[in-house]
């Protein structure tokens, strides 16, 4: 991974100086809020429903053992022992105090991480495939070409006060489990004629106009990336509309001016700079590759995972549902899932913070990923090995067989947190969980996504979830839509409203309608979810959802 050179240290150390300096004349009373609010919006600081919130950066989710542990030493320092894992694969700070915040940035700085744009109108953390560097389907580790943005996009003075937020997925297979096509931009590493170079998504994104991201270069040759995406974001920066923050985002300035529009300034913008890039970045590229090489394997007899699988039913669950295939057959890519039954998606305690840094440290090659899915992943554990990972996990509370399945469930803070939520989600995540928990049925059931956002800002996803919850406020009282249909993956899908909203008290039972009845509509076991409502589409689910009217129009 990734390590610090002298520049790096110095700039976030500068930065935490900065920032301390800002934090004693807000609380020496210099400042005020409103002055205050930039400087700790470039710092990562949100001011929440309850108190202050510190989203921490993890660039293109990578991180090794001495980083995780730090992460659990500050949240029980400076918070309630515990951090959130989030689907822009960072970690938040829910309840820290004002005054300590630059300590902890400080503590932060000490393991080359800090919090610099996960936050305001620049360029967000760079976010990639979970997998990367492991999985057997990617032609190339994409987390250099992250690395690459994520230098070149920090600070940059033209970009620190867009239109609005701009994010950018990288990912280096075709099968995307990075979400490319609801981001800003997304870049796809390909292969054309013998000669690797990048396929270019713009304007996707959630919120409250959700769309699929347009290709809008098939095929871009690797030196002219930055000078490219360069060109992107500057041409959005002075067309974007700065009138109205909600028509901000560059997918509706693709939808407003239509995507061959977009491509003609695009080109002549891209153009114009790309003299100015003399090699300097693929000189910088090169440096970069140097620190992602591939983990030393070690090679040797697999017998004793298979024994254990085979003698071991619960173990057996485990391993069909939170491993995945990695590049070396010796080898496992682990999901560790943070939804366990009843738990908050995505929370980790200091402890098992700990325990999954000494697992990597010990036996996974010292590497870590945060997934958008807000779980951890080893990326590279030996199969031999993955006995004593899974009975280290079960004890503490992480060995819940569910990756991927229907209480595999990726919930936004919501109402216990966020200012702008308008429901809950953490709680109707937990009561899904736990009912299905109880029913059984979660494997029978299979794959099924379920996102969950508390508010028409979409941080859950519930656009692109196979099935979509969306909290609203209705008169003063919750209110739960459902979409169906969505998709994340290469196959990407804006998820259909299925009708009027439901109760806080009715969204559970009207969830269990909706799988019940896909379990009789599916045409076998391993018809999926989503397979099922594609070939029958969104009337034969209506029926479950709203039995009353299919009553009313009967008689």
């Amino acid at each position: 991974m990734y390590l610090y050179n002298d520049f790096d240290e110095a700039f976030v150390r500068e930065r935490v100086a900065q920032f301390r300096d800002q934090v004693e004349r807000r609380v020496d009373g210099s400042l005020t809020e409103d002055e205050f609010k930039p400087f700790r919006l470039m710092n990562g600081l949100y001011l929440q429903l309850h108190a202050y919130m510190l989203r921490v950066a993890i660039p293109y989710g990578t991180l090794n053992s001495r980083q995780m542990t730090q992460l659990a030493y500050i949240s029980e320092t400076w918070d309630k022992g515990y951090g959130h894992f989030t689907t822009r694969q960072n970690i938040q700070y829910n309840w820290p105090k004002l005054p300590d915040v630059p300590d902890m940035l400080e503590a932060l700085a000490d393991v080359e991480m800090h919090a610099i744009q996960t936050s305001g109108n620049t360029i967000r953390n760079v976010t990639a495939d979970h997998f990367a560097g492991a999985a057997g389907d990617e032609i190339l580790d994409p987390r250099p070409v992250a690395e690459l943005l994520r230098q070149w996009s920090t600070d940059h003075p033209e970009f620190q006060a867009l239109p609005r937020k701009f994010k950018i997925a990288v990912s280096g297979a075709e099968n995307d489990r990075a979400v490319m096509r609801a981001h800003d931009v997304a870049v796809q590493i390909v292969e054309k004629n013998d000669a690797r170079g990048y396929r270019i998504f713009v304007g996707g994104g959630l919120g409250r106009t959700p769309m699929i991201g347009k290709v809008l270069r098939d095929f871009l040759p690797e030196a002219d990336l930055l000078p490219y995406v360069e060109a992107v974001v500057s041409v959005w920066n002075l067309l974007g509309r700065r009138d109205n923050k909600y028509k901000a985002r560059i997918k509706i300035t693709v939808h407003e001016n239509g995507i061959d529009r977009i491509s003609e300034l695009v080109e002549a913008r891209f153009d114009e700079i790309r003299k100015g890039f003399t090699g300097v970045d693929q000189e910088l590229y090169s440096q970069i590759q140097d620190h992602f090489a591939e983990p030393t394997y070690k090679s040797g007899s697999v017998e004793a995972f298979d024994a254990y699988k085979a003698a071991n039913p619960a173990f057996r669950s485990w391993a069909d549902t939170n491993l995945a295939a990695h590049k070396n057959s010796e080898y496992a890519i682990v999901s560790i899932s943070l939804k366990a039954h009843g738990a908050t998606p995505g929370d980790a305690s200091a402890d098992q913070m700990r325990l999954i840094a000494d697992l990597a440290l010990r036996l996974g090659h010292d590497e870590l990923r945060i997934s958008h899915e807000q779980n951890v992943i080893l990326p590279h554990v030996h199969k031999s090995d993955l006995p004593e990972i899974y009975n280290a996990l079960r004890e503490h509370g992480l060995a819940t067989a569910n990756i991927g399945l229907i209480s595999d469930i990726i919930a936004c803070p919501g109402m216990d947190y966020c200012a702008l939520a308008t429901a809950r989600s953490i709680p109707i995540a937990q009561e899904i969980a736990t009912r299905f928990d109880e029913l059984k049925l979660e494997h029978e059931v299979g794959p099924l996504k379920i996102k969950i956002s508390g508010c028409i800002n979409a941080c859950g996803h519930h656009h692109v979830g196979h099935i979509g919850i969306l909290g609203l406020d209705r008169a003063g009282i919750e209110n739960y839509q459902i979409t169906l249909g969505g998709d994340g993956t290469e196959d990407a899908a804006i998820g259909e409203r299925a009708g009027p909203g439901f109760s806080a008290d009715e969204i559970v039972p009207a969830i269990e309608r909706l799988v019940l009845g896909y379990l009789d509509l599916r045409e076998n076991a391993e018809e999926t979810f989503l397979q099922t409502y594609r070939r029958v589409g969104m009337e034969p689910f209506k029926a479950v959802l709203y039995p009353e009217k299919v009553a009313a129009n009967a008689a």
